[in-house]
């Protein structure tokens, strides 16, 4: 899943960052509504993390805007105001959830799993052929054995999966998975997508990993 958290505070901001990359999930992070704007564009993103006190605004405006403009992708609030008004105003003015500093980073994690199932968006698990991908439990199965995968491994298979079908270019793909602009000299994305084939592919007769000459990659489960 991609999300796009909207924190000027440098450490919270780190720890998002990591943990929720680390969770599997592409994240995009920004410092203020500006540059928020800029990046809520890209219609890839899945779901908003918003601080309400940013240098150019709060935050909670910000989602009225979303909600006003259609945009109803969900939105997760994080505040040092603990008020049960501010909280109310927070959820009658768009957000899908609240979440008060300092937080559990668990708790975070359960709150953005129930508002992405309440909004529908990406099945916890993913199948592909044989292939299983829990979101959730980050585990994968194929023919009903477990496969081992790093972390940054789980991270490229999930982006395959849930764009299952579609061909992915290594620009695209270096953007969602690495949160990478597009480096004509890296082969990062080769170098995975070989790691993967030799876990998720080697010993099957049907792989799973294709590539379309001068395009990118695509998972899809072809007859053969």
């Amino acid at each position: 899943m991609r999300i796009l958290v909207v924190e000027d505070e440098p450490g919270i901001a780190r720890l998002l960052e990591r943990g929720l990359g680390e969770e599997g999930h592409a994240v995009t992070v920004v410092a203020t509504l500006t540059d928020a704007r800029r990046a809520a564009k890209d219609q890839s993103t899945d779901l908003y993390v918003v601080d309400r006190m940013l240098p150019d605004g709060d935050g909670l405006d910000w989602v009225r805007e979303l909600r006003r403009g259609g945009d109803d992708r969900p939105a997760i609030l994080l505040t040092a105001r603990d008020r049960v008004e501010e909280r109310v105003e927070g959820l009658y003015g768009g957000a899908d959830d609240y979440v008060t500093k300092p937080f559990a980073f668990d708790e975070l994690l359960a709150r953005i799993a129930t508002v992405t199932r309440r909004a529908g968006i990406a099945a916890a698990r993913v199948s592909v052929g044989d292939l299983e991908v829990d979101t959730e439990a980050l585990r994968v199965f194929r023919g009903g054995a477990e496969i081992a995968l790093t972390a940054q491994e789980f991270r490229l298979l999930r982006y395959l999966a849930e764009n299952t079908g579609k061909v992915l270019s290594r620009t695209r793909i270096l953007e969602a998975v690495w949160d990478m602009r597009h480096d004509p000299g890296t082969n990062v994305v080769d170098v995975y997508i070989s790691y993967l084939r030799g876990k998720i592919d080697k010993g099957h007769p049907s792989p799973l990993i294709h590539t379309v000459r001068g395009l990118g990659y695509v998972l899809e489960a072809r007859q053969r």
